[in-house]
This record gives C-alpha cells, sequence and structure tokens, in this order.
C-alpha cells in the first residue's frame, strides 16, 4: 500500500540547490549594500556590512532569512521576465 510516486516535475523550491552566500553574494552584486540596506532594513546591511556578518545574522534570524530570500526569488522572476518578454 506504501507506493512511491514519482514525477517527472521540477522541484517546486525556487532556492533549491542555492546556498545563503550565493544567494547574498548576487544580491549585493546587483543592489549593493546600500540599496541592500534600503529595501531590507536591518543593522548587519546598513552598519559596515559585511558578507561574513550578514550571513551569521541571516542564519540565526528566520525573519531576516525570509526577507533576503523573497527578495531574491523577486529579483530572479524580474530577471526572467527581461530575458523573456
Amino acid at each position: 500500500m506504501n507506493e512511491k510516486i514519482e514525477t517527472d516535475a521540477p522541484a517546486k523550491d525556487p532556492l533549491h540547490g542555492i546556498t545563503l552566500e550565493a544567494l547574498l553574494t548576487e544580491l549585493v552584486e546587483v543592489y549593493g549594500w546600500e540599496k541592500l540596506g534600503r529595501l531590507i532594513d536591518i543593522r548587519c546591511f546598513n552598519n559596515d556590512p559585511s558578507m561574513k556578518s550578514s550571513l551569521k545574522f541571516l542564519r540565526k534570524t528566520p525573519w531576516a532569512r525570509k526577507q533576503v530570500e523573497d527578495l531574491y526569488i523577486d529579483l530572479k522572476a524580474t530577471q526572467q521576465l527581461a530575458k523573456n518578454p
């Protein structure tokens, strides 16, 4: 009765296989720390920002990580729309 259902559909998680460091690196490359700090108002983006301190904070703070992940998903959706109008 325990049948395993396999599908050929791709994973629904748009963040699958993307590390937090890779995600944050791309956001910083696209927006820069200053704009990122305006988009997501957290201290580690606004006061002497660094990759190390930001990653440490985001790994310990689920609500902030969620905001960063959501911004990344929006960025990717925008890039996809620009690529395929």
